[in-house]
């Protein structure tokens, strides 16, 4: 019979590697935008009872993804070993932000929660990620026209980035749930503090 503590333990393993997968995923080839990016952090803020993993967690696995992809699948791109990309700033932020939307909206897993913060996920990714393209480059005037613009070039992406999300969510959120309901060791009535 396991302890209370390994339980955690396992828990916490559970959760740390189905995000890893996600943030892996994007390897996979894909629609631009077709990520899970806020997936990750919806699930995180659902699943982690500490504040700082439902935000460590997803940020370290997709900065991992980051390295893999930046130094392999893209590595001629690079004059040198990319330790961070220009704009990962603005990714990282949104993953923050997404998160505390699911401290709000995913107190309780529903369907109907799990739509709405998905959306709002998408909705906020789409905002900072844009935001950040037009205040850290020369691409468009620094002006509320050049801002408006930046949005409106970055509108074909979104829909991939709402279906990404969508996407992700149902798999990581149905994944776990249907482990949970196989795995009763995952249930969180056993395993409170992770």
């Amino acid at each position: 019979m396991k302890t209370i503590r390994e339980k955690k333990h396992l828990r916490l393993g559970v959760l740390c590697v189905f995000i890893l997968l996600a943030a892996l995923s994007r390897m996979i080839p894909h629609p631009s935008n077709f990520a899970p990016i806020g997936a990750m952090s919806l699930f995180g803020a659902a699943y982690f009872s500490r504040k700082y993993l439902a935000i460590l967690v997803p940020i370290l696995s997709m900065w991992l993804s980051d390295l893999v992809i930046n130094n392999l699948l893209y590595g001629a791109y690079f004059d040198q070993f990319v330790w961070f990309y220009d704009g990962c700033v603005w990714t990282y932020s949104s993953f923050v932000l997404i998160t505390f939307v699911g401290f709000v909206l995913l107190k309780t897993v529903r369907v109907k929660s799990l739509i709405f913060s998905s959306l709002m996920a998408s909705v906020l990714f789409f905002l900072i990620s844009n935001f950040g393209v037009w205040f850290s480059t020369t691409m468009y005037t620094a002006d509320f026209s050049g801002l408006l613009a930046c949005y409106v070039a970055g509108l074909p992406f979104f829909k991939n980035t709402l279906l990404g999300d969508i996407f992700y969510v149902g798999l990581l959120f149905g994944s776990f749930e249907f482990a949970k309901y196989r795995f009763p060791l995952l249930q969180t009535k056993s395993v409170r503090s992770y």
